[in-house]
């Protein structure tokens, strides 16, 4: 949804901070996605954000040599990489025209702002997944939070079937949207490190 452009640079800014703060002696904590520690979790957001920028852009993926597992992002610079990746992920989908028509991750087509989502998402769920992961917390504006609940929610099916979504967390019945959202991916909103 268009509307979600102006959701992405506040995300960002906060994603971001989070990143600053993350130490050398952070990289192997386990973070809330259980298959990943930290390290493991950039190595993933710097193999998948080419992907999503391609995507934006209604461009060809770009040419891997190898998967993710096999990808070994997380050197010295891996800060400065995942900043400007950052930056260039709010650059395409800070505008709203990135959200409308269809477009291609890899070989999937889908409706642009399935992809617009997916990178609130991944500011806003892995920035949460980092902040846990080091003993900080995130802070979610109320309306991302209804954001990546609506995504979250409408993807989830899909999502578990594909193994991106964990089995769905209960929530208590007062929790918040950003609570209720993380639940829907399968994190819970409780995890301690």
């Amino acid at each position: 949804m268009s509307e979600h452009a102006a959701l992405i640079a506040p995300a960002a800014a906060e994603f971001t901070g989070i990143l600053r703060r993350i130490g050398e002696s952070d990289l192997s904590a386990r973070t809330p996605c259980a298959e990943y520690d930290v390290r493991a979790l950039l190595n993933h957001l710097l193999y998948w954000g080419p992907w999503l920028e391609a995507a934006g852009h209604k461009a060809a993926p770009p040419e891997v040599s190898s998967g993710e597992a096999e990808a070994d992002l997380v050197g010295g610079e891996w800060l400065s990489a995942i900043e400007k990746q950052t930056a260039r992920l709010v650059d395409v989908f800070g505008a709203p025209e990135a959200w409308q028509g269809m477009t291609a991750l890899g070989k999937a087509e889908m409706p642009s702002s399935i992809v617009g989502d997916m990178v609130l998402g991944e500011f806003v769920f892995h920035g949460w997944d980092l902040a846990k992961a080091t003993g900080r917390s995130l802070d979610v504006a109320p309306e991302a939070a209804e954001a990546v609940l609506a995504s979250a929610v409408a993807m989830g099916d899909q999502a578990r079937a594909m193994k991106v979504y964990g089995d769905e967390v209960t929530v208590a019945d007062d929790a918040s949207a950003f609570e209720r959202a993380l639940g829907a991916t399968g994190r819970n909103p409780g995890w301690t490190r």
